[in-house]
């Protein structure tokens, strides 16, 4: 029994050997994320739509509630840029921002993406995210960065604009181009300039100071808190904001409220879909993360149970003032490299958040907008990656397609429209590649016991059999295909006596395949050639035996193909149907 609930509960794994040389690690670590998050959770929240400290709330009782669910050491859980533009997305469509609606739609959708993904999780349906193809999810990041980026030129020029869709967005700013705010445009193109140069000049300048390399990444993480210390004291200093730069404004000085989302089912229903697809994209965005962190260390993360802690995490967020979370890519490698040994490391930057929350939130009155702005494009530009074209196209046409096709709806008809195409387009890809199974010809490679491809190698032949290599499994979706291509086959050389289906790339093959093969076996059986199968798998073989396929199987089944040749070319056989 305790077993079972520590399988649910990882805190209870790792908690046991906690001790005081881990918890300076991960005190360590914690001190660099908030120094890292605090800037960070201000600008997604503004991202979202929402307001600044909704940022701070989702970033610390789903940290905690991850830490004790979940399984990664080293993940950082909180608001990422994909999810808070698929936040404004959704909630835009039900409600207006600004207004009560607008943060009670937040906070329902943060409750039903916690609640997919912990049934996902209840359930084992992790597997689900390998529907999802990495190009794909690769060109949808992409497309987002860029709409991301756009999204915040409103605030670097300090003019109104509006738009889901990059042409619409550009079109905004170009009808209100003649308002831009000198001011702000100075802050807002500073502060992208400053953030630009810390990323890629900051360390190697402080290296060459003398600093140690982890003294020098800390303070090029803390690079986002100057710009915001600096431009918060020229706005107040100078009196910016009698002169139109928009500041963030009072911000409540308090922990998390206890907040309560909707149950009215409209609202739900609404809701659901974007749910559904936050949930899936945040989930593979998540686990990719913490496979790739874990792997350096060899660990072993869960996916089911990844699922029930960003279910939780999310849930977490909903009841206190936050909007929807997942693992961050950015905040966690730099978790990662600041030596987090465990979940622990989570639970102490939620920790230096609240405080933030209760006693930092008043020296942020006149933070400007195009700061946080500034901040987010630096991060989300890094997102872009344009190369995945170049690459599927060198290596798949049919990937480069749907990448092309997801980047193309994502940034033409917005976020939900470009995330539902990646999905549907995986999906499609993978159901598109299995329908037409690669189904190989082979012959024996003289002197050996092994079967090639006949358009591959020089192997031997023999004009009376016909061996067909499946490399796939055999499911509803190709099975005809097979049908089909064996009838094509036989029909066109009149001499075939026996055909084989070399089955060692096998591993499933259902109800629907199963038909395809009895009708297979009648119409070869009519036409006197024998149908026979080889080194088919063990759980497919059980399968097999429990129908009535193999008694009525004019030919054999072989435990390798090698038998096959010898029994169907050095002593061929006459089939009993063909007497």
């Amino acid at each position: 029994m305790i077993r079972r609930i520590a399988s649910y509960m990882p805190v209870l794994d790792w908690g046991r050997a906690y001790s005081s040389e881990t918890f300076s690690s991960d005190l360590i670590a914690a001190v660099i994320v908030t120094i890292m998050l605090i800037p960070q959770s201000l600008a997604y929240a503004l991202l979202a739509g929402l307001p600044p400290e909704a940022g701070i709330y989702a970033s610390i009782a789903p940290i905690v509630l991850y830490a004790v669910f979940g399984t990664s050491r080293a993940l950082a859980v909180g608001p990422v840029a994909v999810v808070s533009l698929m936040t404004a997305a959704a909630v835009g469509q039900v409600a207006d921002q600004g207004s009560m609606g607008y943060a009670l739609a937040a906070l329902t959708l943060a409750m039903l993406s916690g609640a997919i993904l912990l049934l996902m999780g209840v359930f084992r349906l992790g597997f689900l995210a390998n529907f999802l193809s990495h190009p794909v999810i690769m060109g949808f990041i992409t497309a987002s960065g860029i709409l991301i980026a756009a999204s915040q030129l409103k605030h670097i020029l300090g003019v109104p604009a509006h738009g889901e869709a990059l042409i619409g967005m550009l079109a905004s700013l170009a009808e209100h181009l003649g308002e831009t705010q000198l001011p702000t445009l100075v802050i807002g193109v500073s502060a992208t300039a400053f953030l630009f140069w810390v990323r890629k000049g900051l360390k190697p300048a402080l290296r060459k100071l003398g600093l140690s390399g982890k003294v020098s990444d800390i303070v090029a993480k803390a690079g986002p808190v100057a710009a915001i210390v600096i431009s918060t004291l020229a706005v107040r200093q100078l009196g910016l904001a009698d002169g139109g730069v928009k500041i963030v404004g009072e911000v409540p000085q308090s922990l998390p409220p206890l907040t309560m989302p909707s149950f009215s089912a409209d609202l739900l229903g609404m809701l659901f879909i974007p749910a559904l697809l936050i949930s899936i994209i945040g989930f593979v965005e998540s686990i990719s993360v913490a496979q790739t962190l874990a792997a350096k260390k060899r660990q072993r993360i869960d996916p089911d149970q990844e699922l029930i802690g960003l279910g939780a995490a999310n849930l977490g967020a909903a009841f206190t003032g936050g909007y929807p979370v997942t693992g961050g890519f950015a905040r966690s490698v730099v978790n990662f490299d600041a030596g987090a040994a465990t979940p622990a490391a989570g639970a102490f930057t939620a920790l230096g958040l609240a405080i933030a929350a209760v006693a930092l939130t008043p020296l942020i009155y006149f933070l400007p907008k195009a700061t946080l702005a500034a901040t987010i494009i630096v991060a989300v530009l890094s997102l872009v990656d344009f190369s995945i074209l170049k690459k599927t196209w060198a290596y798949s046409k049919s990937d480069f397609s749907a990448v092309a096709a997801t980047i193309a709806l994502t940034l033409g008809l917005g976020v939900e429209v470009g995330v539902s195409a990646g999905v549907l387009l995986s999906i499609g890809l993978h159901l598109y590649k299995t329908c037409r199974p690669h189904v190989a010809e082979v012959g024996l490679v003289p002197d050996s016991q092994h079967f090639r491809n006949v358009n591959r190698h020089r192997v031997e032949t023999d004009a009376g059999l016909l061996t067909l290599r499946v490399d796939e499994s055999l499911y509803f979706v190709n099975a005809r295909f097979i049908e089909d291509l064996i009838q094509d086959r036989i029909s066109r050389d009149k001499s075939i006596r026996d055909v084989v289906l070399m089955c060692s790339a096998v591993n499933e093959i259902d109800y629907s395949a199963l038909e395809s093969l009895e009708e297979i076996n009648r119409r070869l059986g009519e036409l006197g050639i024998g149908f026979h199968l080889s080194e088919v798998k063990g759980p497919v073989m059980d399968r097999l035996e429990s129908t009535h396929f193999l008694d009525q199987l004019t030919g054999r089944v072989f435990l390798s193909q090698f038998d096959a040749w010898k029994a169907l070319v050095e002593a061929p056989r006459i089939p009993e149907a063909a007497e």
